[in-house]
């Protein structure tokens, strides 16, 4: 079949008429007004490039024959390939589009030239971009009745900046369309808000015509079930022709369903998560959540508490409560600036939103609060004395009680079933999160935060808080920093082996290593104690270092790199130590003249701080070791799964979540969840930017924020101040960072912590003072700067920058000539 009407193509056409026609088709159906027209068919392009040469003869006779049929005038001569006006993949520009076509010898050629542009340099690198596989696209292609427009435009169902699904937007202006879409002329905007009448204000357009527009803008929306790009245009005589429509991609999803507006904050970056979780991974952690609260004696459901929601793959907390709270509105916008200005400036844009109004005192019921204060304070308060009154007991008491956990969790006895593996999955959270884990590992957290933050309050007037936040650089007993140095003892043993280990990409090394070609360095025994972590580690679906030790040797190499001797990490990691020290000294012999009582409390507490404060990592790092085991069970299963055809492969397992995994083990075949749901996850995987603020319409309050002038600011991570090139990453893996640079990442986790150990700084675009990432740079002492959005966006490899962790900016450096001649962009290593 290589030439179909219009009018045939459809949904279920997609392989045979490409996205563009299935579209048009679509619309025809639905009884939209579409000019007329007529596909020439994938097996048209086929039948191309595969027959015997009367075939291209007698195909041009179909094409002219149909282009007669629609009257032999102008006509719009448009690609349409498999892989187009796709949810996740617009393929807008991409491809090529001729207007105005004139006579059959020209269509013909437009054809072809269409059938030509699937494998433009910018059509194969949008593929690439988009993990589109080249051999998987065919091309056909839509010929159309050339309409002659007084005005002609694009609308979008729910407005492409903000997300919000409330708004619609419409570009126009006079004449073609085109020149709208592709940019070259500066359209008439209107916005058009659910609720309220649909105003023209001037412009090309008239009230009537954008109620027109909004009009068919819901039924077509309506028709394919999500948001819609629509080209459309109204010719002399006011009709309004529809010239295509296809899914508006980009757009975040929009949270659950709840029928009244609610506000969601996104919770992964503080988890190390800037990609979306696993299926699974998001379902252990709901299940996680779930055991927490339940160790502080509140009674939740396996699925977590109401208030967590999986919102594209991300952990979003609905904050609504809160919001709608005269009590805890304010503070809550004080807590979330710990999270950076945007958030809290997002966040407080949503409190001036009369959808938001303050509708109760308090955000619990007085009972319900009264008794989570019961049971939660007396254990808190005693926890935080004992720390404070005997650090190094509490200290010994916390390492026990970890070593006693990670042991205390085995695996279900070999040989098990895939119920025995999947019950402890389900079950092995709940003796791990006890009131136990609480008190001993948890609250001398606790201790450490109040004992390090309390005396910026008692030296206020006497020292900057920048001095005081001296005094935790270079901590002591935290395992992470451990690990990291650690690994630096065994580069620095491994430099006989330098050339291999810096020459070799870290692929080839982990594959290497795994086939036992690879010299010892003592990596196993490293692996034996840390082989459980990772980047984004809280995620059970992700890979672990003891099975994948690629960015291990990422580390080992750039760690080799490092020449100078006055930059080995344990050398700056101890020199940090020793000021932190002397500082302590120094400001208690400063404060004393003036308040001696304030000079003992806040030494006391400050002394306190560097006794316990390293434990912060801690209880991570002990449930860590369950969720490796987790995974390894999960694995288990996932291989028995795929030994019997119910998964393609055992990771598939990671694509379900727990219930879907009993409905497996029971014997229902997963393969088109697991590959669905696969597919989803990478494409969220590709997304560079999530809301931090969130609301029910899909609205990204951070779009509505006004521009930043002058330097990228963002908050004080860790004091100090140092310029260097900058390194933009957003994955650890493989990464190079080269010994004096600044890292600049999305967010970070303990699986960045070994590049921080030759990192000259780091700038976040999520997080706050009391993070992961800039906790451990203030531990290593450089300087960080937190929460500055697009930053790796705005900042782009090579470019120098200046940091000024105590200000909380960023100020980028342009290069000679006003040009920036630095690498196009972030490396995905």
């Amino acid at each position: 079949m290589h030439v179909i009407a219009l009018a045939r193509a459809g949904s279920k056409t997609v392989e045979l008429a490409g996205g563009k026609a299935a579209g048009l088709g679509e619309l025809i159906a639905a009884g939209e007004r579409v000019p007329a027209g007529f596909c020439v068919t994938t097996e048209a392009h086929e039948a191309v490039r595969g027959s015997p040469e009367d075939g291209p003869a007698r195909l041009r006779a179909e094409i002219v024959g149909a282009y007669e049929r629609l009257g032999a005038g102008p006509v719009a001569v448009r690609s349409s390939a498999t892989a187009e006006d796709l949810p996740e993949a617009s393929f807008a520009g991409q491809q090529e589009s001729f207007l105005d076509v004139r006579g059959a010898d020209a269509v013909v050629d437009a054809v072809r030239r269409c059938w030509d542009s699937l494998w433009t340099e910018r059509a194969i690198a949008y593929r690439e971009a988009n993990g589109i596989g080249h051999a998987s696209v065919r091309m056909a292609v839509v010929v159309q009745r050339m309409i002659h427009p007084r005005a002609a435009g694009v609308l979008f169902t729910a407005n492409p900046v903000t997300g919000c699904r409330d708004e619609m937007t419409v570009d126009a202006a006079r004449g073609p369309g085109a020149a709208v879409v592709g940019g070259t002329v500066v359209p008439d905007h209107y916005v058009m808000r659910e609720g309220e009448p649909a105003v023209s204000g001037g412009g090309c357009l008239e009230t009537a015509q954008l109620a027109e527009l909004r009009a068919a803008g819901r039924r077509i929306q309506r028709h394919f079930g999500s948001p819609q790009d629509i080209e459309w245009a109204i010719d002399h005589d006011g009709v309004l022709w529809i010239l295509q429509s296809r899914p508006v991609t980009g757009l975040f999803p929009v949270p659950p369903f709840t029928g009244e507006p609610r506000v969601y904050l996104n919770f992964s970056p503080a988890q190390g998560m800037h990609g979306p979780f696993t299926p699974m991974g998001m379902s252990v952690m709901k299940m996680a959540a779930a055991r927490w609260w339940n160790a502080f004696g509140i009674a939740l459901r396996p699925g977590g508490p109401a208030e967590i929601a999986d919102i594209g793959g991300r952990l979003f907390f609905d904050a609504t409560r809160y919001v709608r709270s005269r009590t805890a509105r304010k503070r809550l916008v004080e807590v979330m600036r710990i999270q950076g200005p945007t958030v809290s400036a997002a966040l407080g844009r949503v409190l001036r939103d009369p959808r938001f109004r303050p509708k109760t005192r308090l955000p619990f019921g007085a009972r319900a609060l009264a008794r989570f204060a019961l049971r939660v304070l007396p254990s808190l308060t005693a926890g935080i004395l004992r720390t404070l009154a005997r650090p190094d007991a509490a200290r010994a008491r916390a390492f026990r009680t970890s070593e006693r956990m990670r042991a205390g969790s085995p695996p279900p006895p070999e040989p098990a079933t895939d119920a025995e593996r999947l019950r402890y999955v389900e079950q092995a959270h709940g003796p791990f999160l006890t009131r136990t884990l609480v008190a001993d590992l948890v609250w001398p957290v606790y201790a450490g935060i109040l004992a390090g933050g309390a005396p910026v309050r008692l030296l206020r007037g006497i020292a900057a808080e920048s001095e005081v936040k001296t005094v935790l650089h270079g901590m002591p007993h935290n395992v992470t920093t451990g690990m990291d140095l650690e690994l630096w003892r065994l580069a620095s043993d491994a430099r006989a082996h330098r050339d291999l280990l810096t020459g070799t990409p870290p692929s080839e090394l982990a594959a290497l290593y795994r086939e036992g070609r690879l010299p010892g360095i003592g990596l196993e025994a490293f692996l034996d104690s840390y082989g459980e972590r990772a980047a984004a580690e809280v995620d059970v679906g992700r890979p672990r270092w003891i099975e994948d030790p690629e960015p291990v040797f990422a580390a080992i190499a750039n760690y080799l790199r490092v020449t100078d001797p006055s930059q080995a990490p344990d050398r700056r990691f101890a020199a940090a130590a020793r000021t932190a020290e002397e500082k302590i000294d120094e400001l208690v012999r400063r404060a004393r003249r003036e308040r001696p009582v304030r000079a003992a409390l806040a030494g006391f507490l400050l002394r306190r701080a560097r006794a316990v404060s390293g434990l912060r990592e801690l209880p991570k790092f002990t449930w860590i070791h369950l969720l490796y085991e987790t995974r390894r069970q999960l694995l288990l299963i996932g291989a028995s799964l795929a030994g019997r055809g119910l998964l393609d492969r055992p990771d598939d397992i990671m694509f379900l979540d727990l219930r879907e995994a009993r409905e497996a083990v029971a014997g229902t075949a997963m393969r088109e969840t697991a590959a669905a749901r696969r597919a989803a996850y990478e494409r969220e995987r590709r997304r560079r930017h999530v809301p931090d603020v969130l609301l029910s319409d899909g609205t990204d309050v951070g779009a509505l924020l006004p521009p930043r002038e002058g330097a990228l600011t963002g908050m004080p991570g860790a004091a100090g101040t140092v310029t260097g090139p900058a390194r933009v990453l957003l994955d650890p893996s493989s990464a190079r960072l080269e010994p004096g640079e600044i890292l600049v990442a999305p967010s970070t986790d303990p699986g960045w912590t070994p590049l921080f150990m030759t990192a000259g700084g780091l700038v976040t675009e999520t997080g706050g003072p009391n993070s992961h990432g800039p906790t451990v740079a203030r531990e290593y002492g450089i300087p960080a700067v937190i929460g500055v959005a697009h930053a790796t966006r705005e900042i782009r490899t090579g470019q120098r920058i200046t940091l000024d962790g105590a200000a909380g900016t960023v100020l980028p450096e342009p290069p000679p000539g006003g040009e920036n001649r630095s690498e196009p962009g972030p490396e995905e290593c």
